[in-house]
């Protein structure tokens, strides 16, 4: 359903602020996961296994999740997903601290990662209940919201630790709960009709049809292309930034940045792309990605890790954001769930293996070498948009 006047804007609040707290549950993992993988594990490198399930969690979930919100509607997926993937999440990963238990923490964090299955498709039903005009602008909204988890995510990682007495690092895991269950009923108010309503009349196309078109081929490249690399680097940067002395409250002050640079841009990226097209925009975050992987080899400053990953966070941005949009363009409504599911199947897969490859690339060939390995992937980005754009014109 396209949402008109007030009820479209009702809609798309809802789902920042949905966005907004799952980004929090997502970068507490992401801060948290793995020094208590660290404490619990019978071996050191099974420290970021967590982290690893989490992502494991949502490659296995979001094509089904597709095609669950397809049969049932997103109101009612997504709160499934919030009350499964969060509620039970962060409760079964306190429990596990409780019991000092390693599986049951990584399961925990596995049900964490179905929580972000759903999740991620916030950004699309912000497309659904827009109106055209107001669509790329909606999903950059919704993407936003993780500009205060930049912030809360942290905060909720340290200041949380110490909330239940007795389970040291328990509390951030129940927050995480109560903020999934603050979610839920959020999301009941969200009015976003059922797919399963929808003429039967409507053309479905076969998938073969659907993804050879140059439109979706760009979409899904851009965005895994761009979130892989932003994943392996991400995961790299705190470990070479230790291992070349850096302190802690240096390697907080570049990650926070980097978060920032991911998220903030999108209140006006959406504008950007409604403005100048996307894949103008999708050409920007591509070389904005190459400038972040080319840094790192003109010095060893903190100014070059703050550069790097502060383009790489917009670049990101503008490549996550711009696919998205691009994406909501290829598709008819009784075409949306596979089309979307498949789109974060690809990424996500790509993503898991990427943050469980970072750490072995950074040991092998050291963080100079890393980053030029992700030159060629982001380089047919932008050959691959330039080829859009002028099969476009012609």
């Amino acid at each position: 359903m396209v949402g008109t006047g007030r009820l479209q804007y009702k809609n798309v609040a809802i789902l920042v602020i949905s966005q907004t707290l799952f980004m929090v549950a997502s970068i507490t993992v992401l801060t948290l996961s793995g020094v208590v993988g660290q404490q619990l594990a019978s071996a050191p490198e099974l420290a970021t296994m967590p982290i690893s399930m989490m992502m494991l969690g949502t490659v296995i979930s979001t094509f089904p999740a597709s095609l669950y919100m397809r049969r049932v509607g997103r109101r009612r997926g997504f709160i499934t997903g919030a009350s499964v993937g969060g509620v039970a999440g962060g409760l079964l990963s306190f429990v596990a601290i409780l019991l000092e238990m390693f599986w049951l923490f990584c399961l925990g964090n596995l049900l964490l990662g179905l929580y972000q299955g759903f999740a991620m498709y916030y950004r699309f039903a912000a497309a659904d209940v827009a109106s055209p005009a107001f669509r790329s602008r909606a999903i950059s909204f919704v993407m936003a919201g993780g500009v205060a988890a930049a912030f809360l995510g942290p905060w909720n990682a340290t200041a949380a630790t110490d909330l239940v007495a007795g389970v040291p690092l328990g509390g951030p895991y129940l927050v995480i709960a109560t903020l999934a269950l603050l979610s839920i009923g959020l999301l009941t108010q969200l009015r976003a009709q059922p797919s399963s309503v929808l003429s039967p009349d409507m053309i479905s196309r076969s998938g073969g049809t659907i993804w050879l078109q140059a439109s979706f081929m760009l979409a899904v490249f851009s965005s895994a292309v761009g979130y892989s690399i932003m994943m392996v680097v991400m995961t790299a940067t705190p470990l070479a930034m230790l291992a070349q002395g850096f302190s802690m409250s240096e390697v907080s002050f570049i990650m926070q940045w980097h978060v920032l640079g991911m998220f903030a841009p999108s209140f006006f990226t959406g504008s950007l792309i409604a403005f100048f097209g996307v894949a103008r925009i999708l050409l920007v975050g591509a070389l904005l990605v190459t400038s972040a992987v080319l840094t790192p080899n003109l010095g060893d400053g903190l100014t070059h890790y703050w550069s790097a990953l502060l383009l790489l966070g917009v670049g990101w941005n503008f490549l996550f954001i711009g696919g998205s949009a691009l994406l909501s363009t290829v598709h008819s409504e009784d075409e949306r769930g596979k089309v979307q599911g498949i789109n974060d199947l690809v990424i996500f897969s790509l993503v898991a293996a990427s943050s469980l490859t970072s750490g072995a690339l950074l040991y092998q060939f050291g963080w100079k070498v890393l980053n030029l390995i992700m030159l060629p992937p982001v380089l047919l980005v932008v050959f691959a948009t330039i080829w859009y754009m002028m099969r476009e014109r012609s």
